[in-house]
């Protein structure tokens, strides 16, 4: 896909991975098979994606890439582990990749957005995201207009300077 995109266009400009999937249980009761499918959504798609679309930003010497974190990792919620710990791994990822690259004029960098209302959420019990916003310093759902921000921000021509960081929304720290 990355090769017919550049065959087309003749270069890419920007990723974004944002894709993800969850399973809100206890650490106890996952089974290994939906472990394994979220480390291969969540990490493993990010990595491939990240190498591949690399390659084609190192050769024009410039590139943004934006991966999707969570505020479940710095706030370690529980019933949220191997969620969380995917996107840990795609957080420290980013931290790394961004150090590879950097001399190539590529920046990595992540974007933890707080609970949006998407699909992701719709099944997650009211009282759940109450308490996780309970937990914000900006006690809201996030809404795609927060996200987009920081992704522009990330993308902008003016942020090349800006590289290795990962941003949680809503007041979160990591």
């Amino acid at each position: 896909m990355v090769r017919e995109v550049v065959r087309r266009h003749g270069r890419i400009d920007a990723l974004l991975n944002n894709a993800g999937i969850a399973a809100m249980n206890h650490a106890l009761l996952t089974p290994a098979a939906v472990a394994q499918q979220i480390m291969a959504t969540n990490f493993h798609g990010t990595f491939l994606f990240c190498r591949e679309v690399a390659k084609a930003m190192v050769r024009r010497k410039v590139g943004r890439i934006v991966n999707f974190t969570t505020v479940a990792t710095p706030l370690r919620l529980e019933g949220e582990a191997l969620y969380a710990a995917s996107k840990a791994a795609v957080e420290s990822f980013t931290q790394v990749l961004a150090r590879e690259l950097g001399a190539s004029g590529v920046t990595v960098n992540a974007v933890g957005p707080t609970p949006v209302p998407t699909d992701l959420i719709k099944n997650v019990p009211a009282a759940k995201l109450e308490a996780l916003l309970a937990r914000q310093a900006i006690r809201r759902l996030g809404t795609v207009e927060d996200v987009v921000n920081v992704v522009e921000f990330f993308l902008a021509d003016s942020s090349e300077f800006v590289t290795g960081q990962v941003l949680y929304l809503g007041g979160v720290n990591g």
